[in-house]
């Protein structure tokens, strides 16, 4: 089995790659750049770190990897984990900078976060607890409400369809901390940085097949 971690110059790409191999369980864990790679790959990973509009000029323009991961993801129907502004690209529009288009894979706005504690830095940095998981998602087994993982973020996906949001965070405001439909799951923290419970994420993602 492939799992194409994408690269298209934004994200902790070494340390997204051995999270993956550290847990994998004889899978080819493949970073590229090459979108005849993820079009047979069977799961997909798209990390994302910086700002939104960044990472969209950044994937944009790597030949055909936008119409690979549409055919990949979309039509093909394979399991794919977005992580942090990976996660925020499923958007309709992110508001970063001005508003940018994203995927529009899960409608919805990223906008900043403004959270009631004046108090509370931005960015959301460090460690912050789960809550609200549901028990229906199988690459959220095992993890539990009050589980720390790890948040590095100024902007937070708010999406149209609440029912998809399968796990928040309070940073003086709910926070949309997991989201998914279908074949495609992200979350907004990191789960290579967020140890134990990053690593059993990663795991429960090897095993899915939607």
């Amino acid at each position: 089995m492939i799992v194409a971690i994408i690269d298209y110059g934004s994200g902790n790409l070494r340390s997204v790659a051995k999270a993956f191999e550290y847990m994998s369980n004889g899978e080819k864990i493949i970073v590229t750049s090459d979108a005849n790679i993820v079009k047979t790959a069977d799961h997909i990973v798209l990390p994302g770190v910086g700002a939104f509009a960044d990472c969209w000029a950044g994937l944009s323009a790597v030949s055909g990897m936008s119409d690979a991961l549409y055919q990949t993801v979309i039509e093909d129907q394979q399991p794919f984990l977005g992580i942090c502004v990976g996660m925020q690209l499923l958007a309709s529009i992110g508001e970063e900078f001005g508003e940018i288009a994203g995927f529009d894979w899960i409608n919805g706005r990223i906008k900043a976060i403004k959270p009631n504690n004046k108090d509370l830095k931005i960015p959301h940095m460090g460690w912050n607890i789960l809550q609200e998981i549901g028990n229906h998602h199988p690459v959220l087994d095992g993890l539990e409400n009050g589980a720390y993982v790890y948040f590095v973020h100024s902007f937070h996906f708010i999406p149209d369809d609440k029912n998809q949001i399968l796990a928040t965070v309070d940073y003086g405001q709910n926070l949309t901390a997991v989201i998914g439909r279908d074949n495609i799951i992200a979350t907004q923290f990191h789960p290579e940085k967020s140890q134990q419970t990053g690593l059993r994420l990663i795991s429960n993602f090897l095993k899915w097949r939607p």
